[in-house]
């Protein structure tokens, strides 16, 4: 096994064990154990625990970046309404693809890091930048086009991010599943957003 692919399973066994049981009940014992590294051998790559979860959420924050990206490139949308329809759709379908990181993305663990270390902080800012984003620009093109009523873009951005999230969440934590209530999220958002003169 290669150092790299021994820091890629560090990383993956970390991350299903800090989604699964929280950062703070998570011994770097028990990850090297899951990987069958030596526990030195993650101080090595990451230097702490800390260093690790910073990589991974540094890990997180790159695709989130690429998946958001390939979301919008070439994609034609028929105005801004539809963009934030899709971009509901999208987000529910990455807590999906990205499971154990959403899980891990909505523990406390990782807010309670950030409101003390920088970096952390500056990952959770980018990558819920990223998500609140991709309903602004829908609205703001809704604008452009009239399919959207005259609302304040950012705060509207966020207030439909803070709905779909809290849905999502739900779904992680396998309380309600996300599929039955998409089309009445789908018919909220547009009641919040829909240019009636259209």
């Amino acid at each position: 096994m290669s150092f790299l692919s021994k820091k890629e399973s560090i990383l993956r066994a970390a991350t299903l064990l800090f989604s699964e049981n929280g950062f703070r009940h998570t011994s770097t014992e028990e990850i090297a154990n899951m990987t069958g590294v030596a526990e030195g051998t993650i101080f090595y790559h990451f230097k702490s625990k800390d260093g690790l979860f910073l990589a991974i959420l540094d890990n997180l924050q790159r695709d989130i970046i690429e998946q958001v990206t390939e979301f919008f490139s070439g994609k034609k949308f028929d105005n801004g309404l539809q963009m934030v329809e899709s971009a509901i759709s999208f987000y529910i379908h990455l807590e999906g693809v990205l499971k154990h990181r959403f899980l891990l993305l909505h523990r406390h663990d990782a807010y309670e890091f950030a409101m003390v270390n920088a970096e952390c902080h500056k990952h959770l800012e980018v990558i819920y930048e990223q998500f609140i984003e991709m309903f602004e620009r829908g609205i703001l093109l809704g604008h452009e086009d009239g399919s959207v009523r005259d609302v304040s873009a950012r705060k509207t951005a966020l207030i439909i991010f803070s709905m779909v999230d809290g849905l999502v969440r739900l779904n992680t934590y396998g309380l309600y599943s996300a599929d039955p209530l998409f089309e009445e999220l789908i018919r909220a958002c547009r009641k919040i957003l829909e240019n009636e003169r259209t």
